[in-house]
């Protein structure tokens, strides 16, 4: 599990020259967020086409972060937060 306080707040404190990847950490927590409240009414509801979408949402966050560091590695996108999950 990736440490998503740590990214938050140094998302936080360096928000002002990285607006967009604020805006975009702010969306993938929201549909984790969303994925786990939203688990309980899928169960009690037994719609069960929509667990691949809450499961989805619960692993983006981890699918998320290791995209961006592939993509640093790589040398194709920048990413500065990385040093917050070290």
């Amino acid at each position: 599990m990736i440490q998503l306080t740590q990214v938050k707040q140094w998302m936080r404190q360096h928000g002002q020259r990285h607006v967009v990847e604020l805006q975009i950490w702010d969306l993938v927590l929201c549909c984790w967020l969303l994925g786990w409240a939203a688990l309980p009414g899928l169960i009690l509801l037994q719609d069960w086409l929509m667990l691949p979408v809450l499961l989805m949402g619960t692993l983006l966050p981890t699918a998320y972060v290791r995209w961006r560091c592939r993509m640093h590695r790589a040398g194709r996108l920048r990413c500065d937060w990385l040093c917050a999950l070290q």
